[in-house]
């Protein structure tokens, strides 16, 4: 099977205790088509709010979710049922670019760039082995890194975001948390999506009841200004292309992008080894093919002017809810993707949500960005009892947070996330090397491969 001719499991309407519908299966057309549709809700908040944040245009981000979802599923040949949406491990990169004067063409000719790594990187993983991530990229070094990119973003939170309507921004984070810590199953899957609305709705109702509000725009001039711009959404027509431009490559913006590709690497496997683990196919040997995928993904979705893309984890919550891993469902979430992308009333709505809002929402979902560093440090057991760990990690991390920089000549210089990972990167292999060369004992480098990855840690130098 490559990817087409699903097998209808059962009578295509009823799944046993216990059943799962596979990659290769699927339920009736009717049921499918629904279930890809409740994909597209599961992603939509996280797809619509990265290009939001980055200052691209959400009906293209999501239109090229589709096409990506699509390339991922082919070139994968229907083995691995993922969707692939906006990637929201740019979005501090966005910030830096921006304050470098880069705009958005800036921005997606370097996301372009490393989705060219990315693939480049997936060739070699296919070709040498998947064994090999864990040996450049351990737990030590791939915790760090992402945490360094989500806690990078809280600045932005407080200076951008929060102030421009902090008591709504006080209130969706409330919801927001509310509704991932309370709701259970597919509602669950979707809080982030229904925090938006929730912050939607309350603005559209404060901007009617109590009027303007005093504080900064989103320009960042202090002014009384509605929550609301519905302008954009006036002029949107219903139906039409989105807005496509050309990336321009600056090595200053590339430098600074390039750090994400650790953390995309380590997304994408552990992306992959979780689907495995569901379906019960082990997909060690697509994991190379899968991040070539991703990044041939984000070249043509950042070509035209779109986001970075990448696995998203919220599908693969709602496979675990329905028992359904039939990539049928992500064919009709791929369409669905391309029809709403076709509609820019829709994406001017999205690209209006209020600041506060925004503010609410970032402040969770920075935050667990860079927690799933943590996440990444317990499931691997990592010693940071071991100077090892230790060290790399910690200056690392300052130095990302604390926008550290390192100048080198008037035009170039490295600081915030690219000198943060560059320090953790080339602390952790080269102080390694160091402590084997004085005689400590250590692990080899290829001690476990992505087989046990997230199984296994760096209990030792």
């Amino acid at each position: 099977m490559a990817g087409f001719g699903w097998k209808l499991h059962g009578d295509g309407r009823h799944l046993k205790p216990g059943e799962v519908v596979r990659p290769g299966e699927r339920l009736t057309w009717g049921r499918t088509i629904a279930l890809g549709a409740q994909h597209v809700v599961s992603m939509i908040g996280a797809c619509f709010v990265a290009p939001v944040l980055m200052g691209l245009d959400p009906s293209l981000a999501l239109m090229a979710s589709g096409v990506a979802t699509a390339l991922f599923l082919v070139m994968t040949r229907g083995r691995i049922p993922s969707y692939l949406g906006s990637s929201l491990s740019f979005v501090g990169v966005s910030v830096v670019i921006a304050g470098q004067g880069g705009d958005a063409g800036t921005l997606t000719g370097a996301m372009l760039v490393v989705g060219a790594c990315l693939a480049g990187c997936g060739i070699a993983i296919h070709v040498v082995g998947a064994r090999v991530i864990h040996a450049v990229l351990p737990p030590t070094v791939t915790g760090a890194v992402v945490m360094l990119i989500g806690f990078n973003l809280a600045p932005v939170t407080a200076s951008t975001y929060w102030p421009q309507d902090q008591w709504t921004a006080l209130a969706t984070m409330m919801f927001t948390g509310l509704a991932l810590v309370v709701l259970r199953g597919f509602w669950s899957r979707i809080a982030i999506f229904l925090g938006l609305v929730f912050g939607y709705a309350l603005s559209w109702i404060l901007d009617r009841t109590v009027g303007k509000i005093h504080s900064v725009n989103g320009a960042g001039k202090l002014t009384d200004h509605w929550r609301i711009d519905f302008s954009g959404v006036e002029k949107a027509d219903w139906i039409g292309v989105p807005t496509f431009h050309a990336p321009n490559f600056s090595a200053s913006a590339i430098l600074v992008a390039l750090p994400v590709l650790i953390a995309l690497i380590a997304e994408n496997a552990g992306h992959i080894k979780a689907v495995g683990a569901m379906t019960g196919d082990p997909l060690d040997d697509k994991m190379g093919m899968a991040i070539v995928a991703d990044g041939t993904a984000t070249v043509l979705s950042t070509a035209v002017g779109g986001p970075a893309t990448t696995t998203y984890a919220e599908n693969i919550g709602v496979m675990a809810a329905t028992r359904v891993y039939s990539t049928a469902a992500y064919w009709a979430a791929a369409g669905f993707a391309l029809l709403f992308g076709l509609c820019p009333k829709f994406g001017a709505v999205v690209a209006a949500i209020p600041g506060g809002v925004l503010g609410g929402i970032t402040v969770i979902l920075y935050g667990m960005i860079g927690l799933l560093g943590a996440q990444i440090w317990v499931r691997n057991k990592v010693d940071f009892s071991v100077p090892l760990n230790l060290i790399p990690a910690a200056a690392g991390i300052i130095i990302a947070i604390g926008g550290v920089s390192l100048k080198f000549t008037d035009n170039f210089e490295l600081s915030g996330i690219a000198l943060g990972t560059l320090t953790v990167l080339t602390g952790y292999h080269s102080l390694r090397w160091l402590s084997s060369a004085a005689g400590r004992p250590r692990t080899p480098l290829l001690d476990a491969g992505t087989s046990e990855y997230g199984e296994r840690g760096e209990g030792e130098g």
